[in-house]
């Protein structure tokens, strides 16, 4: 156990990580020792920062707990503190059950974290962090919440309402992490194309990433996590006018039968998604789309699974995620339908679809092969450097691989590669320039 050493645990998703890492810096300023390794955790005191998304994330966040409890109630950690997503939804259930912990925070209140280590917030430092990613990628948080009721999303039940940040301090954060050497920005929120509208009475998406764009050092903006009812089209021409807005787009899209997207609560219609990937196609050809759908949500009859699979076999996303529904207590569909589907319908519908991808996603890297591309290095791993071209987003797409006797690569460089070959999800290339 080192003194004065905290150890902060992530859990879940990118923007559990932005708040982890503005804690970090924060605790950094006070004189900490801050470390981000759950598997080999050295300090005295140790903060967790919790997914309570769905049933798996929440299980991994109890364990995780449940873990440090141990090692709290043997002496070995003198204080722990948990925060995020699942603090924030069973705040008082957790408190009884896990008595070890020496306070839970919701997803909000962190900053008391501080406080009760007799330390102080700096406001100087808000928009600066401790990076947690390779220093030449960010995730970049513009908002929190969502507005959105789908019928099964516990999301809204544990961020609330929408709050979008102001636009002068997310350009301030920009500036401070290109300072930092950050060269590509992953832009996230829980509903991206919402931004601004509780601010400025608008979506103001649009003028925020032409905004971010024109600043110095930025290299590569990507988007994640738009919705597709009422999508911002002024969007299009940004993304056409800056050549470091990257062509892609993550869009969740759920199902496309009006049927389950009405039961869903999706607000859109099957005409309107497809004249929505129409215009995208339209406006960039060479976009790539990400999207993630949903199998097996009530009510989803053999025929709505049949439209799912035709709808995914003409689309041919380049980036796709599929996941089973599961009841989450409070939502709507827990109040109001019964989980119709069984297990094991729901995972083969699953598998079926994700065969169906697989099969795509090898014949739309197959012609890529001999195409020069500009390529990032994250890494080097083994015999390989591992890099990632404009379309593809860290730990969830694709990469590029290429083999170290193609020279010394600089790890944060761009490189002009050609493809020579490929296989279901990567890349391989030979660096060109």
């Amino acid at each position: 156990m080192r003194k004065g050493t905290v150890d902060i645990i992530t859990l879940g998703c990118s923007k559990n990580l932005v708040d982890s890492e503005h804690l970090m810096r924060q605790l950094e300023a006070e004189g900490y020792k801050v470390t981000h390794d759950a598997e080999h955790p050295k300090g005295e005191i140790a903060v967790i920062n919790t997914c309570g998304f769905i049933g798996d994330a929440k299980e991994e966040s109890i364990n995780m707990i449940l873990e440090f409890a141990q090692a709290r109630e043997e002496g070995t950690l003198k204080r722990l503190y948990v925060m995020g997503c699942l603090s924030e939804r069973y705040l008082k259930d957790l408190s009884i059950e896990i008595p070890q912990v020496d306070k839970f925070y919701g997803k909000f209140n962190w900053k008391e974290l501080l406080h009760d280590l007799g330390k102080n917030y700096h406001e100087e430092l808000r928009v600066e962090r401790t990076l947690t990613t390779p220093q030449h990628y960010a995730y970049l948080k513009i908002s929190e919440g969502c507005d959105r009721q789908c019928s099964y999303c516990a999301i809204p039940l544990m961020t609330g309402h929408h709050v979008s940040r102001p636009m002068e301090e997310i350009l301030d954060e920009v500036r401070s992490l290109t300072k930092h050497g950050v060269k590509e920005l992953q832009v996230i929120a829980q509903e991206l194309t919402y931004y601004g509208v509780d601010l400025y009475k608008k979506q103001m998406l649009p003028q925020l990433i032409d905004r971010m764009a024109g600043i110095e050092g930025v290299e590569w903006i990507r988007l994640h996590y738009a919705y597709p009812a009422h999508f911002p089209e002024d969007l299009f021409q940004v993304m056409k006018k800056h050549k470091n807005v990257c062509h892609y787009m993550d869009i969740a899209l759920q199902h496309i039968s009006d049927n389950m997207l009405q039961k869903m609560r999706r607000h859109i219609t099957k005409e309107e998604t497809y004249r929505l990937l129409e215009r995208f196609r339209q406006e960039m050809p060479d976009i790539h789309l990400r999207t993630t759908l949903m199998v097996g949500h009530p009510g989803e009859t053999e025929a709505d699974f049949e439209e799912l699979k035709k709808f995914v076999r003409e689309m041919k996303f380049e980036r796709m995620g599929a996941f089973a529904y599961s009841e989450e207590e409070g939502t709507y569909a827990a109040a109001h339908y019964e989980d119709s589907v069984p297990a094991e319908v729901k995972e083969e519908r699953l598998n079926e679809l994700m065969t169906i991808q697989q099969t795509i996603s090898a014949e739309l890297n197959a012609q890529k092969i001999g195409r020069e591309m500009k390529v990032i290095i994250d890494r080097l791993e083994g015999d390989y450097y591992i890099g990632r071209t404009e379309y593809d987003s860290p730990e969830v797409d694709p990469e590029v691989l290429i083999e170290r006797t193609n020279g010394d690569l600089k790890i944060g460089d761009f490189y002009q590669a050609k493809i020579i070959q490929s296989d279901d999800y990567d890349l391989y290339a030979e660096i060109v320039s």
